[in-house]
């Protein structure tokens, strides 16, 4: 077996490095291509948005001016008088979701036995505190400060007190309780 290359130029493969360098190419061409795509596409998108960005500050230049002469055109003796009628509303509102369940609720829990509530009215304050006065009805009056002391430790009363007592001629202690109610 021979082994020696006999001829006067040595053989290279030169298909494989042709290949490969045309390859290269080819992939060289689609990455140019797809970029040149992406160029063409992103550009135009931009200008697109630069026109919506365009359009959008004219439209809000236009808003800003027809806001000022609207603005203009507002009396504040009016718009004052909108403002306590809203006021009002909430007021009337607040009032509407007050729970007398919840309340009823409250003072059963912390009621003495020998107490009794003989009337009750909600007041809701201008600041949306609700405020109740109760009239009641006990044996002494150690069992109305007990009741009123049951209030405030409860967490459902906070500044508690007796407005007025008086005594009955069945030997029995009237008292006008008030406390601002603490809602949940």
């Amino acid at each position: 077996m021979l082994r020696t290359n006999l001829s006067t130029k040595p053989f290279y493969n030169e298909r494989a490095v042709h290949s490969a360098v045309a390859l290269v190419g080819l992939v060289a061409v689609v990455l140019t291509l797809f970029n040149v795509t992406q160029i063409v596409l992103l550009s135009r998108r931009q200008s697109d948005l630069n026109g919506r960005a365009a359009a959008a500050e004219q439209q809000a230049r236009q808003l800003r001016s027809h806001a000022a002469s609207l603005r203009k055109t507002i009396d504040p003796k009016q718009l004052d008088a909108i403002s306590g009628a809203a006021r009002e509303a909430n007021v009337l509102i607040g009032q509407r979701l007050f729970s007398w369940t919840d309340l009823l609720n409250r003072l059963e829990t912390t009621l003495p036995d020998d107490v009794r509530i003989t009337a009750m009215r909600p007041r809701v304050e201008k600041d949306g505190a609700v405020t109740v006065v109760m009239g009641v009805v006990g044996r002494r009056v150690e069992d109305m400060d007990r009741f009123m002391a049951n209030l405030e430790a409860n967490g459902s009363f906070a500044d508690v007190y007796a407005r007025e007592e008086n005594g009955t001629q069945d030997g029995l202690r009237l008292a006008t309780i008030e406390g601002r109610y603490l809602p949940k």
